[in-house]
């Protein structure tokens, strides 16, 4: 392997260099399961959104037509209308990583027989990434990167490693065996995945 600087290849590179496969249904599935998952979630916050925003309407339309004098009425109006929206951004932040992650399996897999690097944090880490980890290819070039986070900060190693990997979720395969990036399968809605029954059969 040849040592190469620069940057990781970009995501016209990959597409020409590398060796892409589609997203197999039952993968697709388990992404779908965990976004319905997530939707179902965020539909009490959005329910919660839509009662404080028809408060806030109701509440101004008396106060602006009642004959009597209700301009206190407008603080209960400014604070069901603060309630609405953030129960409305709360709703969108539940469902935006999952849905995007959904989108994400249109776009392709890669497949590169090559090595697995790791490394620590650099002066441009977020404060909660303990290093990076990527997928070279055989003559040193980096197919794509992406943060780790947790307590335990990485060191400079490279080790040979067939790999699948998305360029949103990371390494889903080493050698064949699964990183726990995309599990093998999802309950319907994601009903009873934290389970300590579930988890070990996973």
């Amino acid at each position: 392997m040849k040592a190469v600087s620069g940057p990781p290849l970009s995501a016209l590179e990959r597409r020409r260099l590398l060796v892409m496969r589609a997203w197999r249904p039952n993968e697709r599935l388990v992404v779908a399961r965990g976004f319905s998952g997530r939707f179902v979630t965020a539909l009490e916050p959005a329910v919660i959104a839509i009662l404080f925003a028809a408060f806030t309407f109701g509440l101004d339309n008396v106060r602006r037509h009642a004959a009597a004098d209700l301009n206190g009425y407008q603080y209960f109006v400014a604070l069901f209308g603060l309630g609405a929206a953030v129960f409305t951004l709360y709703a969108i932040a539940l469902v935006l990583a999952p849905l995007r992650a959904l989108l994400e399996t249109r776009k392709p897999i890669f497949i590169v027989d090559g090595y697995l690097r790791t490394r620590g944090r650099d002066d441009w880490s977020d404060r909660d990434t303990s290093g990076y980890i990527a997928v070279m290819l055989d003559d040193g070039r980096v197919a794509c990167e992406w943060p780790v986070h947790g307590d335990t900060e990485l060191v400079y190693a490279v080790h040979p490693a067939y790999m699948e990997f998305s360029e949103f979720g990371g390494i889903h395969k080493v050698d064949g065996q699964g990183t726990g990036v995309l599990s093998d399968e999802m309950p319907p809605f994601g009903v009873g995945i934290n389970h300590p029954l579930w988890r070990k059969r996973s």
